[in-house]
């Protein structure tokens, strides 16, 4: 294949060192203490950090929309003033305070974005109005097909508008020193508009950005990473016996073979989205729930922490209120602990072009059993799950798998030989781990 033409080639866009290994963790400034602010995330980055995260991503932290309001408090997605502060989070010394003590402890800080669409009584309504998209009436709109009613859209082909939403997002860079943007519905608003924004912002400091979308070409100029959105799905349905092993194949088949080698997927059981109307991370995994973060840490992708799993993740937090995580020491928070060092101790579990791509061992019970290898000429990962209801006896096929392994939860000792067979319970898995100090 031409190297010009290949899907593998690689994008223009180049991952920071400093991200090889990392972790993201998701805040809902309002639900994550019992005060609501900026001060309550900052008393608790120390714990944050120990957790294994690397990026902290705050949910828009700007003043909501008060017209067509949603709930009590509304959407924070509602932006009423992209340059301002939202008073119940606190004032811009605080916002100063988090973002200092954060990259005190070698923390990156992005801000959530939401450039398709701001609330109905958003300054620019009365001062640009051509700014807008309307519809066959003329009328202000909300996004099509949502029930999106505190929202209206932007029109993108209007350059004074992305002149503004730049120089806004600019303002987070040059003031508070942030390290990036996480932006809601990116693929909503045109690719080249991500790439005028993506140089404006290098010019300042680099950024680390992550789109709300799942499209490769996000990667090429402005995205360092973008939602694993089919993963989540496909994790979800195999959950609920809706579909079969062979689409979790087929995801890893497609992330392989044509998304860039340098770009980074978010793989996620759980979001501020998925929490709010699909369920906490157990409603929505059930037995499944422990193999399927293994996954997310373990295989291919930068794996994301939504605040609370680590608690259990008690409730569904609800959007348009407050109401504060419950927080208590977890065996969820125990497993991503102990999964997230583990990531960190091997390159092999690298990000992206960091780590090692993943390779599938053939078995015995290919319906049911997932296994893959992670290995370079050090290191070596070998990964078991039972994705099914049901105990399974399970041999290996082809020699990637074989060695002398030791077991990362129980440190076990074993020779894999292609004689060997295991037995994993309903939804159980394994590591296996060679060429790694414990």
């Amino acid at each position: 294949m031409n190297k010009a033409t290949s899907v593998q080639c690689r994008y223009n866009l180049v991952q920071p060192s400093w991200s090889a290994d990392s972790v993201i963790y998701q805040i809902n400034t309002r639900q994550f203490s019992e005060q609501g602010d900026f001060a309550g995330v900052t008393k608790q980055l120390e714990r944050i950090k120990a957790l294994g995260a690397d990026i902290l991503w705050l949910m828009p932290i700007h003043p909501i929309g008060e017209k067509n309001r949603k709930g009590e408090l509304g959407s924070p997605y509602a932006v009423k003033d992209y340059k301002a502060i939202n008073p119940e989070f606190g004032t811009s010394k605080e916002l100063h305070a988090l973002v200092s003590e954060a990259h005190r402890l070698s923390l990156k800080v992005i801000i959530d974005w939401v450039p398709n669409h701001s609330a109905w009584d958003n300054a620019l309504v009365e001062s640009h109005p051509h700014w807008y998209a309307k519809d066959y009436k003329g009328d202000f709109r909300p996004s099509p097909w949502w029930d999106w009613s505190d929202i209206i859209e932007f029109d993108y082909n209007q350059s004074e508008l992305r002149d503004y939403m730049i120089s806004a997002m600019k303002y987070w860079v040059e003031t508070f020193d942030i390290d990036g943007f996480r932006c809601d519905v990116a693929g909503y608003v045109p690719n080249d508009f991500w790439e005028q924004a993506r140089q404006a912002l290098e010019a300042v400091k680099p950024m680390f950005m992550l789109a709300e979308w799942e499209n490769r070409d996000l990667h090429e100029k402005a995205f360092n990473m973008t939602y694993a959105w089919s993963w989540n799905e496909t994790l979800h349905e195999l959950a609920d016996g809706r579909c079969s092993l062979d689409r979790l194949r087929k995801y890893y088949s497609w992330n392989e073979r044509s998304w860039p080698t340098n770009a980074y997927r978010m793989t996620f059981v759980s979001n501020h989205d998925k929490n709010a109307w699909d369920g906490t991370q157990r409603e929505q995994f059930k037995d499944a729930l422990e193999a399927c973060i293994v996954l997310s840490v373990i295989g291919e992708g930068m794996p994301l922490i939504h605040n609370g799993q680590e608690a259990g993740e008690t409730k569904r937090l609800a959007f348009f209120e407050r109401d504060p995580i419950e927080w208590q020491a977890h065996p969820i928070g125990d497993l991503y602990a102990s999964l997230i060092t583990l990531k960190k101790s091997m390159a092999v579990l690298g990000n992206g072009e960091y780590g090692a791509r993943m390779i599938q061992v053939p078995n015995s019970q290919m319906k049911r059993i997932f296994s893959f290898v992670r290995h370079n000429r050090d290191e070596k990962v070998f990964v078991v799950i039972n994705f099914s209801n049901e105990a399974v006896e399970v041999s290996f096929e082809e020699p990637l798998f074989q060695g002398q392994y030791t077991n990362w939860a129980s440190s076990e000792k074993l020779v894999f030989s292609p004689s060997t067979t295991r037995v994993l319970a309903p939804w159980q898995f394994e590591i296996w781990i060679s060429g790694a100090v414990l």
